[in-house]
């Protein structure tokens, strides 16, 4: 009998044959989304063939019932690469055809990464990794181990039946786009690993295969849900106020609009004017009509999630069928999880909990989104196949950082092509994303909203004053602010850098009235406490300060009295004025815009250059207003500053690495006439370059990060926090641990590289089960900024 899996908690053997029929099942039912059935299950078929050795199995059985006698440490043993090279030596051939040499350069590439990143077809060292492994690297056992499979699960003819259909399949994919094809070998790799940690995880569990959810039925439900509440919006006395009526009209536009096909669409309501019920009637609509499985808002703070999703669980009354998913809590292995497989400990437990986006509802973030197709590590790819056959809703579209715009354009059109996806982009300031060179394929005439310029002006509850004409240090701005905001009432000072902000809330503390700081430093159930008591404050009419960094910009349902806002893109300065006056309480209330002298921005290019571009447009704004419809958040403000934003940031829209000397745009998606590397490898050696496929999958992922810096998440010593560390580092076995980590969500908080080398340093950093689990002591989270790299904080006070 050859082991696949043990449990160590009882034990038990999952046979090797189970485990392989299995995945393989799961596979299938996961790449028939794409009609890629049989590719996706011979990537399941086939995946752990290596573990049909003796060494293995001898391994892998003394380490859990003969410790004593083990004599190789865990991941010695490579398993991984066998079924890429039987493959390989089946349908690479010359006398193959170019679909067989292109499902053995798909499928082997899941097989041999599944536990580590896809392999480097050519790397900059002009090596292939890829075929070291299938053609150089020593296995041993290896006919025997392809022989007692094809004893135990299929034999030699089932096998090439097989994958004949599995060529059949691939056939769909016939333009030989680098671009196309990446995203091919992405989807196959996230079939694999889903359905090889489902598989080990019901193992696990002693579970059965679960029934699928089925979401006809529950969007059915949660749309006549949506549609009762927007009934009775309209019994209440202020609904026949006129932008109550607007908004009426635009939510009945999207569920009209539903019904037309599938496509790339932008919903551009106005601030304020109920962009996420009406996003949300679309989605549910057009899920009924079409057939999608799940729907996914994607925001680019974690300070939306909160507040939409449970405005979202309010209304649908349902919390089990809806997901936020803010972070990875549990780190993926620098050197892949190879070394985990076979005993399943509480290690890989954690490794194998259900995270893969298998809810109808899904609320997560821009970063988690582009770190599915495009970051290292298996906990991100294994959710994409999860995307297929939905309604993905961009909230605050603008705010993609400019590095990625071509990696997203692509991944929105590869979902809109191929994976059968309807794609909503939602903002009052439309970025002009089809007008770069990897443009995005927004369908015609797909603007939801009609006589735009009419509804923004009905909509208009603020005037912006420019006052840049003297920069302002955070030394007069309070002087400035402490004189005035008794007068103004409730006032928002948005900032550029966290540096800036709190020191201006450290000037601001002591005067007339309360001040409140917001900070990405804070977990998420940190700032939804903070937002709570802003909110209630709000309500009652209180005067009082909060100073912030951008993070309140993008979607957060506040409405203060006056807002300032250091100068940065047009966009952002849209998005600030969209947090004053933001349900026309008054007739028209002040944003100022100022210059501030203190903050260094030489690191932030984006908003430097945003700033060089908005500050332009308030010049030409001022002389020719007229040429903005007198308004300077107007559609044609708004376009004519992405014209000149992208124009100028055009070199750097295809993620640069420098590390390479090349685009990422480049490394993953370059035909081989235009690979330098392949142009090196031909010159180097006198021969053809082996493979149809050439991209750099595994360099590209090494070097992708949404944030410029290397970043690690830290569950913090706030509220439950303190509660689910001592869970996992506990020595009790947790029957849900899909539960916690869902839960541990709300209380990480992202650091730097930098800024966790400090902490630990300090000794702040205590890190749990073997370094998968990060933890922040109690003495450096305060409740005024979160972390303190001081050291000073303790969670005993409030201030005001």
């Amino acid at each position: 009998m050859y082991i696949a899996h043990i449990r160590e908690v009882d034990k038990v053997i999952q046979t090797l044959k189970e485990h392989l029929c299995g995945v393989q099942c799961l596979a299938e039912t996961f790449g028939a989304k794409l009609r890629l059935q049989h590719v996706a299950g011979l990537a399941g078929l086939l995946h752990d063939l290596g573990k049909y050795t003796n060494e293995f199995k001898d391994y892998i059985y003394k380490a859990v019932f003969e410790p004593e006698l083990a004599e190789k440490k865990r991941g010695q043993v490579d398993h991984s690469t066998a079924g890429g090279r039987l493959l390989y030596q089946m349908l690479h051939d010359r006398e193959n055809s170019f679909h067989e040499k292109l499902l053995a350069e798909v499928v082997g590439n899941a097989i041999i990464s599944h536990h580590s990143n896809l392999q480097d077809y050519i790397s900059p060292t002009i090596e292939s990794n890829f075929l070291t492994r299938v053609l150089e690297k020593e296995l041993p056992e290896y006919e025997s181990a392809v022989e007692r499979f094809f004893q135990e699960v299929m034999t030699e003819a089932e096998l090439a039946r097989y994958v004949a259909k599995a060529v059949d399949e691939i056939k769909q994919f016939t333009d030989n786009s680098p671009t196309q094809s990446f995203f091919l070998t992405k989807y196959i790799f996230s079939c694999l690993i889903d359905a090889d940690r489902t598989n080990s995880r019901m193992f696990d569990e002693q579970a059965r295969e679960e029934e699928p959810t089925q979401p006809q039925q529950l969007f059915e439900h949660y749309h006549q849900q949506l549609l009762n509440h927007l009934a009775s919006l309209k019994e209440s006395d202020s609904a026949q106020k006129p932008i109550n009526v607007l908004r009426s009209a635009m939510s009945e536009q999207c569920e009209s609009f539903a019904m037309r096909p599938s496509g790339i669409y932008t919903l551009s309501i106005p601030t304020g004017g109920g962009k996420t019920l009406a996003s949300l009637r679309y989605a549910l609509k057009h899920a009924q009509e079409y057939n999608k499985q799940r729907i996914i808002y994607i925001v680019p703070f974690t300070t939306i999630i909160e507040q939409n999703a449970q405005e979202v669980r309010n209304i649908l009354g349902d919390d089990e069928n809806i997901l936020e998913h803010h972070s990875n809590v549990v780190e993926d292995s620098e050197n892949g999880d190879e070394q985990e497989d076979g005993v399943i400990t509480k290690k890989e437990r954690l490794r194998l909990a259900r995270d893969n986006w298998d809810r109808p509802i899904i609320f997560t973030t821009l970063v988690q989104f582009l770190n599915v197709f495009y970051a290292k590590g298996n906990r991100n790819t294994r959710r994409l196949h999860n995307l297929s056959h939905s309604v993905l809703i961009f909230d605050e579209v603008q705010k993609v950082p400019t590095k990625c715009v071509s990696l997203f354009n692509e991944a929105l059109n590869f979902l809109k092509e191929f994976a059968h996806c309807s794609i909503l982009l939602c903002t009052a300031t439309q970025p002009t994303l089809e007008n770069v060179k990897h443009s995005l394929l927004k369908d015609r005439d797909g603007e939801i909203v009609q006589n735009l310029t009419e509804v923004s002006e009905a909509f208009k509850r603020v005037e912006i004053l420019d006052k840049t004409d003297q920069p302002m240090t955070n030394e007069r701005l309070a002087e400035w602010v402490r004189d005035e905001a008794p007068s103004w009432g409730s006032t928002l000072i948005i900032l550029n850098t966290k540096k800036v902000v709190k020191d201006l809330y450290e000037k601001l503390e002591g005067g007339p009235l309360p001040v409140f700081h917001l900070s990405t430093s804070m977990c998420a159930a940190h700032r939804k406490d903070q937002l709570d008591e802003i909110r209630a404050l709000l309500k009652e009419g209180t005067p009082f300060i909060c100073v912030t960094t951008q993070l309140i910009e993008a979607g957060v349902d506040v409405s203060f009295k006056c807002v300032i806002r250091s100068l940065a893109g047009l966009d952002s300065i849209a998005q600030a004025a969209g947090r004053c006056n933001r349900h026309g309480e008054e007739q028209l209330q002040y944003v100022y815009v100022i210059d501030h002298a203190e903050e260094t921005l030489s690191k932030l290019k984006e908003i430097e250059v945003g700033q060089e571009i908005a500050g332009n447009v308030l010049a030409r704004f001022k002389k020719k207003a007229e040429k903005y419809e007198g308004n300077l958040l107007s559609q044609a403000a708004m376009r004519e500053y992405f014209r000149y934003y992208y124009s100028k940031m055009d070199a750097n829209l295809n993620y640069f690495v420098k590390e390479v000397d090349k685009d990422m745009t480049k490394l993953l998606m370059s035909h081989a006439v235009e690979n330098s590397y392949v142009t090196y490898y031909q010159k180097k050696t006198g021969t053809h370059f082996p493979l149809l496929l050439n991209g750099s999958y595994k360099t590209a992922a090494d070097h992708f990060r949404v944030i410029d810096h290397n970043t690690t998440s830290a569950i913090v010593p706030y509220g439950e926090g303190q509660d689910i560390i001592a869970q996992l580092n506990s020595g009790e076995w947790v029957d849900d641990l899909s539960k916690v980590l869902k839960k541990a969500q709300q209380y990480t908080v992202t650091l730097y590289s930098q800024e966790i080398d400090q902490l630990k340093k300090e000794g702040a950093i205590v890190m749990h089960l073997d370094g998968m689990v990060y933890e922040l002591k109690e003495s450096w989270y305060s409740h005024e900024y979160g972390v303190d790299f001081k050291g000073e904080g303790g969670m005993d006070f409030m201030s005001w």
